[in-house]
């Protein structure tokens, strides 16, 4: 029997999901991460921005997401001309609008649950169609839906992340003794996501504080024990991908030991699930942290421990990466021979391509990341022209929606020309970072371009470098 007092929070009466067996058919030959690729292709060629991976694709093709919200259609309705959301095997948006058990008697409001009350409203900071691609499916928790209707830009990021929080706050307040289910482990998800995207673009400084309140509720949800063992798994790989997602904020602001105990939390609610695909991952980002914090031996030991526990997993494009955390140590402890072997691995192992077994984390993991990356340890090593040339081509690569990413490959890029006796061309790099520092706030880069700005210092009367000196000592410093 149904509660007579039915409330928002309350999720509806759960039903086995039907698979959409024609949007798999649709995909035909490709997998999902490359079925993603081109949903995200589509989006931009028609002017919308829908975050599209792998675990997207997955959760239509499981029938999870019965209807797409109003973005996803217009990119789906681009790719499949002709059709309607019921060609491609979508409930039609009227069975499944609003996600409230309803009371006899009372109608639907006026609006789609995650709609604006105007959808022309020009005043929406951070973009209505951006609203939707956060939003995939109507049938989330209404936790998602106070947390993410507003935001903004580089400045608004951070609010976004605060409004975030308290919502996540509340919610564990007001239910401290009911067990966590679907929608608090959809919010833990999301929040991971939201932190993903907000990072891609605006980088770690001004988020990781406010981060930090979405982690302890989720790490409260855990306290509190779901009652199925599939929501708890669930529950606790959110947590741990969360407590990542936090440490990496922690780690590219330079919050180098925050960032270590977050990793580190990560590591023990792997351990304790037996979840290896969390494990590979915490050991991955401690392995980059190591590299930053100046402990090589221990990024190679991390790498190596991350590739262990990742190899039964599958995923050619993860062992990849992994490769490069390790030549990344290699780097630091200036063997050259041990660098290049793992570089060589890496890039074959990236050759064998995509596959489902990739993890959803890993969607900025392109060429352009396996550019960047080489670059930094061909830095490491000195060889300067080397680094040059990979960062060089890892910034043409980057798809534009990374922005915290090119002014990263290009910050590289004008620090590796300013230190092989091309300070001219490093200043053009550098105004180019110093372009996208409005809507990127990161101190790694940041403190990149200082390191550069030091090494172009005597030759302040080279093309354009006292233009970029000038600029650059005018930048506000952070904290």
């Amino acid at each position: 029997m149904t509660s007579s007092k039915v409330t928002s929070s309350q999720p509806m009466p759960t039903r086995p999901p039907r698979p959409n067996l024609v949007f798999r058919e649709l995909r035909g030959q490709r997998s999902p991460a490359e079925f993603a690729a081109a949903v995200r292709r589509a989006a931009r060629e028609i002017g919308e921005r829908v975050s599209c991976d792998a675990r997207y694709v997955g959760r239509v093709e499981a029938g999870e997401i019965r209807c797409p919200n109003y973005a996803y259609e217009r990119v789906f309705l681009h790719m499949f001309p002709g059709r309607a959301l019921t060609d491609l095997g979508f409930a039609p948006r009227a069975s499944v609008r609003g996600r409230r058990a309803q009371v006899p008697g009372e109608a639907h409001g006026g609006h789609e649950p995650y709609e604006t009350q105007d959808p022309q409203n020009t005043h929406d900071p951070f973009g209505h169609h951006e609203i939707h691609a956060l939003h995939e499916t109507y049938e989330e928790s209404d936790v998602l839906r106070r947390a993410f209707m507003t935001g903004g830009g580089a400045t608004m990021a951070a609010a976004s992340m605060g409004q975030m929080g308290l919502a996540f706050d509340a919610a564990a307040a007001d239910r401290p003794a009911r067990r966590p289910g679907t929608s608090d482990v959809c919010a833990v998800e999301e929040a991971v996501r939201r932190i993903r995207l907000l990072d891609d673009r605006h980088g770690a400084d001004g988020l990781y504080r406010r981060a930090s309140t979405p982690l302890r509720a989720a790490y409260a949800l855990l306290d509190a024990g779901a009652t199925r063992q599939a929501t708890a798994d669930r529950l606790h790989s959110g947590a741990g991908e969360l407590a990542i997602s936090v440490g990496w904020l922690a780690h590219d602001s330079g919050r180098f030991d925050d960032a270590r105990s977050h990793y580190a939390e990560a590591l023990a609610t792997a351990r304790m699930t037996g979840d290896d695909g969390l494990e590979a991952h915490a050991f991955c980002n401690t392995a980059f942290l190591a590299r930053d914090a100046g402990r090589p031996r221990e990024a190679v030991r991390a790498a190596q421990a991350a590739q262990r526990v990742g190899r039964p997993l599958g995923s050619a494009r993860l062992m990849s990466l992994l490769a490069l955390r390790e030549a990344g140590g290699w780097a630091g402890l200036a063997d050259r021979t041990g660098c290049e072997q793992a570089l060589v691995r890496a890039q074959t192992l990236y050759e064998r391509g995509r596959s489902d077994a990739d993890p959803e984390w890993m969607s900025f993991y392109g060429e352009a990341e396996l550019e960047g990356l080489e670059a930094q340890c061909w830095s490491t090593l000195g060889d300067w022209t080397r680094a040059a040339r990979h960062a060089r081509r890892a910034a043409q690569l980057q798809d534009p929606h990374f922005t915290r990413n090119i002014a990263l490959y290009t910050a590289e890029l004008a620090d590796d020309l300013a230190r092989g006796g091309r300070p001219d061309e490093a200043a053009a790099a550098g105004m180019r970072v110093l372009d996208l520092l409005d809507q990127v706030q990161s101190s790694r880069i940041q403190t990149m371009l200082a390191g550069t700005a030091r090494v172009l210092l005597p030759h302040r009367r080279a093309s354009g470098v006292s233009g970029f000196l000038e600029r650059h000592s005018s930048l506000p410093r952070t904290a």
